[in-house]
């Protein structure tokens, strides 16, 4: 948690109500407002896509596809796959009649334009989709396979109180940017990419990649 500022108290009233209600109505359970007001540095970048998405509703819905990247932190224990600080690429489609077939549809042509094109889908639990899917994508240069995003479809107590219409879905996920780009380079220790592990030599002399059209 954040030291200073501790907490945030800009919010809309009426749409801190309706989340309230939602939990305590339909989750049964205890809603605690300094709880939710606590200043916290993300760990993932859905909070971007939650405010996308209630400024859609105030504004007037319509479909759409919204991406972002942006850096999250975890407390992790650092190893060759993993960093405590590091970027994350969000997405998002609204529309009505949306199904999870479509979103991994959406997720293996992005990873197939990047050159991964193994991939396998785990059922997940996240609070705030359902269902929810693990994505893995196999590396070669380590010979498993890795864990690079996670994925669901929100909601409908995630939507409704932003004021959403009823009907409307949203297909999300939340993928790391370092561990596609160890598969796309064939390199077996995320380091090398990101701290003072990395070759300045293979920075120069790599292309940058380009997703194909």
């Amino acid at each position: 948690f954040l030291s200073d500022p501790a907490a945030t108290t800009k919010h809309p009233e009426d749409y801190l109500k309706r989340v309230s209600d939602t939990h305590e109505n339909g989750y049964k359970c205890a809603f605690s407002v300094p709880e939710t007001q606590k200043n916290v540095l993300r760990t993932h970048t859905t909070a971007c896509s939650a405010r996308t998405l209630y400024r859609l509703a105030q504004t007037g819905f319509k479909p759409g596809k919204y991406f972002s990247i942006d850096r999250v932190f975890r407390n992790e224990e650092m190893d060759k796959t993993h960093l405590c600080e590091f970027h994350q690429i969000e997405g998002f489609v609204i529309d009505y009649n949306l199904s999870l077939a479509n979103m991994m549809q959406v997720l293996e042509q992005f990873f197939l334009k990047i050159g991964v094109n193994q991939l396998r889908f785990k059922p997940a639990y996240n609070p705030y989709t359902e269902p929810s899917m693990e994505v893995f994508g196999y590396h070669e240069g380590l010979d498993k396979w890795m864990e690079v995003g996670n994925s669901g479809v929100f909601r409908p107590e995630m939507l409704q109180p932003m004021g959403l219409p009823e009907g409307v879905t949203a297909i999300a996920w939340g993928l790391s940017l370092e561990r596609p780009a160890m598969m796309k380079y064939a390199l077996n220790n995320i380091h090398k990419l990101v701290g003072h592990d990395v070759d300045l030599a293979f920075v120069k002399n790599t292309g940058i990649c380009r997703v194909q059209a």
